[in-house]
C-alpha cells in the first residue's frame, strides 16, 4: 500500500472533531486495507508502530528532525525553526517546506507503507557511534520522497504527536462496526435514530473487543484475529505472561458508609500504602516487573526480582503489587517519590538498593499457573496468591486484609491504618473481578484529605531573573476522552534545590525534549510528564477549556509511573468540585 492512502485519512480525521465521523473514516478504511497491511495501518492510525505493550523508544528529537528536514528540504536550520515556531507544529513546517522545497532528489520514488514503517522502527535499533547521523538519515530518506502531506504525519508519526484525535476506544468502535453485523452507526455518543436492539448489539460487541484489548493490550493482533478467524475467535485470545496490561484503578469515595453501598457487603478492606505500583511476570527464572505505564524496570528493581524469585512457589504467573521504601534508619516508610526515582536510573542501581530497601507487597492476580483470573472473584484470586507466596517480613508480603460487613469495624481498621501512617484504606467487593485500566464498582479507596489531582503539562513558560535558565511556570491538562483539556498554571510546590522535592531543574530537564514549539518565552510540550497537584478548591472557569480551574494549586510530586491515559478524567473533576461544600446536596 501507498503511504499516501494513510496520509488522505489522517487529513480526514484531522478535518472533524465528531467521534461518529472518525469511527467511520477508520471503518471505511479499514475494508479497503489488504489483509497483510491491517497490523501496521492500526498501530499507524494511533500514531505509532508498536503494540502499546511494547516499550521500544524511537529516541528522536524535536533538534534532530529538524536536522532531517534540512537534510530533505535544502532549508537551513534557522528557517526551519522560524516556521516551526510561526506554525506551532513542526508537521506543518515540514508541510510548507516540501511543498516548496529547494532541491529534489533524482532518485526518489512513491512511498509506501513498508518503507515507513521500516525506516521507522531501525530508529529503535540503532546505538553507539554515529547513531544520530544514521537516524537523521533514515526519517531524511522518507521525507526526500514524500509528498507535502506525507511529510506533515511522517514528522508527527515520529514525534508521536499526531493530532487526529483518535483513542483506544474509537479504534475499538471501528473495528465493530468492520467486523460485526448490524451496528454501523452505533457509537457510545448515542445517537437518537439508533434502536434499543441496535445499541443492545453494539454493546456487546464492544465487550467482546474490549475483553480482548484488556488481556493483550494489543489492537494489532485483535484486527488480525477478526480479519482472518472472525469474531469467535477474539475469545480465544487470553494474557501472555511478559506482555503487561493495563492494571485495574480505583474510584475516591467519601467514607466507609459509600464504600460498603459501592461494593456491598461484605467488603474486604486493605491499606491504601503511598508506594510504586508494579506488575509482576514470572516465566519459569524469567522475571519482568512493568510499571502502570507499562514500562519495564527489571533492571532497576533487582531486589524485587530476588525477593520474587526466593519466595514464590508458582513458575507462572501475573501479579499485582505496590513497592514500598523503608529508610534505612528510622525505619519507617519512605515517600513515593524517592523509590519513583529508580526508573530513570541506569547506574549505581545497587547503591539504591542498599540506601533504600523496599518491601513488595502483593495485592491480586491476574494470572497464576497458566490459569487467566480476570474473571475470578477476588475472594479466590487472593486464596491463590496465598498458596504461591511465601510470607517474609519486610522482604515480600501479601498485603495484610479485613473481611466485614460492620461499619464500626471498617470505621477502627481505616483510623488504625491512618495511625499507622498509611494514606487510608482501599475497600473491595469479594466477588469483584479484575478489570483492567477500568475505574469501576469492584473497589474504592477512602483518604481523609482532598483528592489530588494527577494533570499532565502541555506547556511550559521559562523563568526570569535566576530562574531564567528553568521552566517555571506549568500548563496542565486534564483527559476527557482523547482530548485534552486545560485546567490552569502552577508555579508552586516547586523547588530551586534538587535534593528538597521536585525541583524547577528536574521538571526543566525531564521537558527539554518534549518540546514541540517555542514562541516567546512559552513552549509547547508533547504531554508526557504527569504531575500530582494539590489545591484548595476546584473553581469553575470560562477560561480554560475544561471549564475549570484549581485555587491555588501546587506541585507535590511528579508521577513517572503514570502515563496521559493515567490522568485525571474531566468527569472526576467535576465529581469532586460538585463534592465540595455540600454541591451534591
Amino acid at each position: 500500500m501507498l503511504y499516501s492512502k494513510l496520509a488522505d485519512i489522517y487529513k480526514q480525521l484531522e478535518s472533524t472533531s465528531k467521534r461518529i465521523e472518525k469511527t467511520g473514516i477508520i471503518s471505511n478504511f479499514l475494508k479497503s486495507v489488504h489483509k497483510d497491511d491491517l497490523k501496521n495501518i492500526i498501530y499507524l492510525l494511533q500514531g505509532r508502530v508498536f503494540p502499546q505493550w511494547d516499550e521500544r523508544k524511537l529516541g528522536m528529537s524535536s533538534k534532530l528532525l529538524v536536522k532531517a528536514i534540512a537534510k530533505s528540504t535544502g532549508a537551513n536550520t534557522k528557517e526551519i525553526e522560524n516556521l516551526w515556531t510561526n506554525k506551532g507544529d513542526l508537521g506543518l513546517a515540514a508541510e510548507e517546506l516540501t511543498e516548496n522545497k529547494k532541491q529534489v532528489s533524482l532518485f526518489s520514488t512513491k512511498l509506501t507503507l513498508k518503507k515507513v514503517i521500516d525506516n521507522i522502527k531501525k530508529l529503535t535499533e540503532l546505538e553507539g557511534q554515529g547513531t544520530v547521523n544514521r537516524k537523521t538519515s533514515l526519517i531524511a530518506e522518507l521525507l526526500g520522497s514524500a509528498s507535502a502531506l506525507e511529510a506533515k504525519y511522517i514528522v508527527r508519526t515520529v514525534l508521536e504527536e499526531l493530532r487526529t484525535g483518535v483513542g483506544d476506544s474509537m479504534v475499538r468502535d471501528s473495528l465493530v462496526w468492520t467486523y460485526y453485523p448490524g451496528v454501523e452507526g452505533i457509537t457510545e455518543d448515542r445517537d437518537k435514530k439508533e434502536t434499543k436492539d441496535g445499541r443492545e448489539k453494539f454493546n456487546s460487541y464492544v465487550q467482546e473487543v474490549q475483553n480482548a484489548f484488556d488481556v493483550t493490550t494489543d489492537f494489532g493482533t485483535i484486527v488480525q484475529t477478526l480479519d482472518q478467524k472472525g469474531p469467535e475467535a477474539l475469545k480465544k485470545l487470553t494474557l501472555t505472561v511478559g506482555k503487561p496490561i493495563k492494571v485495574m484503578l480505583y474510584t475516591k469515595v467519601e467514607g466507609i458508609k459509600e464504600g460498603f453501598e459501592v461494593v456491598g457487603e461484605p467488603a474486604m478492606i486493605e491499606p491504601k500504602i503511598d508506594g510504586f505500583r508494579m506488575q509482576i511476570h514470572r516465566n519459569k527464572d524469567n522475571i519482568a516487573l512493568y510499571t502502570r505505564r507499562l514500562e519495564d524496570v527489571t533492571k532497576q528493581f533487582p531486589d524485587v526480582v530476588r525477593a520474587v524469585k526466593e519466595n514464590t512457589k508458582s513458575w507462572d504467573f501475573i501479579l499485582d503489587a505496590e513497592i514500598i521504601g523503608i529508610d534505612n534508619k528510622t525505619k519507617r516508610i519512605v515517600s513515593f517519590q524517592k523509590i519513583s526515582q529508580r526508573i530513570k536510573r541506569k547506574h549505581d542501581i545497587q547503591r539504591l538498593v542498599k540506601e533504600l530497601p523496599v518491601v513488595v507487597n502483593i495485592f491480586d492476580a491476574m494470572e497464576i499457573n497458566g490459569e487467566n483470573l480476570i474473571n475470578t472473584p477476588l475472594e479466590q484470586r487472593r486464596k491463590k496468591i496465598k498458596a504461591i507466596v511465601k510470607d517474609k517480613k519486610d522482604v515480600i508480603e501479601l498485603i495484610e486484609q479485613l473481611i466485614t460487613d460492620d461499619p464500626k469495624k471498617a470505621e477502627k481498621y481505616y483510623r488504625d491504618c491512618l495511625d499507622k501512617g498509611h494514606e487510608g484504606v482501599m475497600m473491595k467487593s469479594i466477588q469483584g473481578i479484575y478489570k483492567p485500566g477500568k475505574r469501576v464498582g469492584y473497589g474504592v479507596k477512602i483518604k481523609p484529605v482532598m483528592e489530588s489531582l494527577d494533570l499532565v503539562i502541555t506547556a511550559a513558560d521559562w523563568g526570569e531573573g535566576k530562574r531564567s535558565q528553568w521552566l517555571a511556570s506549568f500548563t496542565l491538562a486534564c483527559r476527557d476522552g482523547d482530548k485534552l483539556l486545560d485546567m490552569g498554571k502552577v508555579g508552586t510546590g516547586i523547588k530551586e534545590k534538587i535534593e528538597e522535592g521536585v525541583s524547577f531543574h528536574e521538571l526543566t530537564e525531564e521537558l527539554k525534549p518534549l518540546i514541540l514549539s517555542e514562541k516567546g518565552k512559552t513552549v509547547k510540550v508533547k504531554p508526557k510528564v504527569v504531575v500530582e497537584i494539590m489545591y484548595e478548591e476546584v473553581q469553575k472557569s470560562p477560561t480554560y477549556s475544561s471549564g475549570y480551574a484549581l485555587r491555588f494549586p501546587r506541585v507535590h510530586r511528579l508521577r513517572d509511573d503514570k502515563g496521559v491515559s493515567d490522568i485525571s478524567t474531566l468527569s472526576e473533576v467535576k465529581k469532586l468540585y460538585n463534592l465540595q461544600r455540600g454541591r451534591n446536596k
